[in-house]
């Protein structure tokens, strides 16, 4: 409980230090500047994840993701018990395309012997329906309400046939950049009602923000054609 408490701290005090420049040239600060640092950095992570030849997400698996979410350098130590926390942001598929983005926050704990901070790029892909009406409901754990596992890696491999049948969420991580499967059995995610209401001017809900129902703005445009991109190339047959 102590180091989650002192890693929340840590990251509030970050957050509120924040400025960032919007997209009509407006310098803003606080939980707005911090909401549009997130999507810029969730979209920098996903396009790295990408460009990895050897440990990128399977073309079959991104043909199969109804959602994708982003935690751009997620905080995960502390000491016996170990501690994660960090904000993301996630898109999933319309009949008009991506939606607008939904602000997230992640926690979690696991048992072992962790010692120091370490920050962590996390991707996660919701695989199926289930998967996504759990995403949809703003607040569920992982493992529980959803079955989470490491992603199969490798553009080139054959990817495993249990996440097909299995697993509602697939994450990928990277740390000091490489790109690994990574377990968050335990981690809970429930929208992040402040980034939301900084970034869209109300408290807009989880689900009609995922759903469609809100545009997508000049500011999430990068990140929304970065998850464009990358789902667009893994249906774009290869050169014989």
């Amino acid at each position: 409980m102590m180091a989650l408490a002192l890693l929340t701290i840590a990251l509030g005090c970050a957050h509120n230090s924040k400025t960032a420049t919007t997209a009509s040239g407006q310098v803003v600060t606080g939980d707005k500047a911090a909401a549009i640092d997130r999507l810029r950095d969730a979209g920098a992570d996903l396009q790295q994840l990408m460009n990895a030849p050897d440990s990128a997400v399977p073309d079959e698996v991104l043909k199969a993701a109804k959602c994708v979410a982003v935690v751009p350098d997620m905080v995960k130590g502390g000491f016996v018990i170990g501690a994660q926390h960090g904000r993301g942001v996630a898109t999933c598929r319309t009949a008009n395309g991506w939606s607008a983005p939904a602000f997230f926050a992640m926690t979690g704990g696991t048992w072992g012997a962790q010692i120091g901070v370490e920050s962590i790029d996390l991707v996660m892909l919701i695989m199926n329906d289930k998967g996504m009406q759990h995403l949809l409901s703003s607040e569920f754990k992982l493992g529980a309400e959803g079955g989470v596992a490491a992603g199969p890696v490798g553009r080139e491999a054959q990817a495993s046939t249990d996440w097909k049948l299995k697993s509602e969420v697939l994450t990928y991580s990277r740390a000091r950049g490489v790109f690994a499967g990574l377990d968050l059995s335990g981690a809970s995610i429930k929208q992040d009602a402040d980034s939301t209401r900084a970034f869209y001017g109300s408290d807009i809900p989880f689900s009609t923000l995922l759903n469609g129902g809100e545009r997508v703005t000049a500011d999430a445009r990068p990140f929304v054609a970065s998850v464009r991109q990358a789902f667009h190339e893994a249906n774009v047959p290869a050169n014989p």
